[in-house]
């Protein structure tokens, strides 16, 4: 037996903190579980941990989504190209690219509202969603990735961690690859840390071709349901400056 579709999403009070289960999630569009709520600390570490995340447009209520199937990337699948290699090589070699940790959140965040994207209008990175996730910042659970080039800001990303999972959220690039630089360092940072997965929530080809992979809903509330308990204390991270050495190990 099928369980059936709900035909409108969940609507939320701001109090308590609560969702519904994510196989009521609606199918069309795909993944929309609840409206409402409210983008404290409280309400997003709770929604991360159940798989689930905030994304709407400035103008509507906060939107609660759990696509099913999920993109994830696997880090010990992440593929760095020959030419992505070269490319690390020989701007480190220069002594012009640097990428840090956590220094510069807040500029990270407008930049990937900033960035134009194929087929959106818009940003769904508002004035709320800033201020929710640098709060969420504050508290060590977001974290962003700079990539700096003559020490412009050039390239990053940022997303959400609890425990041993890490959820990305958005990046941006003004310099090529710099985005992909990002991922990289965090990528081989993470891995040395011992995480396994990194949530990439929707499907692009950009992300594929990094290796990222579809499973389904069931699949990574497993997964999530694992890392998030396995111990790491939130707080501001730091890259280590041999990450460029552990790419030789990938």
């Amino acid at each position: 037996m099928t369980t059936p579709q709900n035909a409108v999403p969940f609507w939320l009070d701001t109090q308590p903190v609560f969702f519904p289960p994510s196989h009521l999630a609606m199918t069309e569009p795909d993944g929309l579980l609840a409206v409402g709520g409210d983008l404290t600390p409280e309400w997003l570490l709770m929604a991360y941990s159940k798989g689930i995340f905030p994304w709407f447009n400035p103008g509507e209520p906060i939107l609660w989504w759990s696509p099913n199937p999920r993109s994830v990337l696997f880090i010990d699948e992440f593929k760095i190209s020959k030419s992505l290699r070269k490319t690390i090589k020989k701007h480190l070699k220069s002594n012009l690219l640097k990428v840090t940790f956590d220094q510069n959140f807040s500029d990270v965040m407008q930049a990937c509202s900033e960035v134009p994207r194929e087929g959106q209008n818009g940003t769904w990175i508002t004035d709320d969603m800033l201020k929710a996730y640098t709060s969420l910042h504050n508290a060590g659970h977001a974290h962003s990735v700079e990539v700096w080039f003559d020490n412009e800001l050039v390239g990053g990303l940022y997303g959400v961690s609890i425990g041993k999972m890490f959820y990305g959220e958005s990046m941006f690039s003004k310099m090529t690859d710099s985005s992909k630089i990002a991922l990289t360092a965090l990528a081989m940072q993470l891995k040395q840390w011992g995480f396994k997965v990194i949530d990439t929530q929707v499907e692009t080809p950009h992300l594929n071709s990094l290796g990222a992979q579809l499973i389904s809903r069931e699949s990574f509330e497993a997964l999530i349901n694992e890392l998030t308990q396995q111990a790491f204390a939130p707080g501001k991270w730091t890259l280590s400056e041999n990450w460029p050495d552990l790419i030789v190990n990938s």
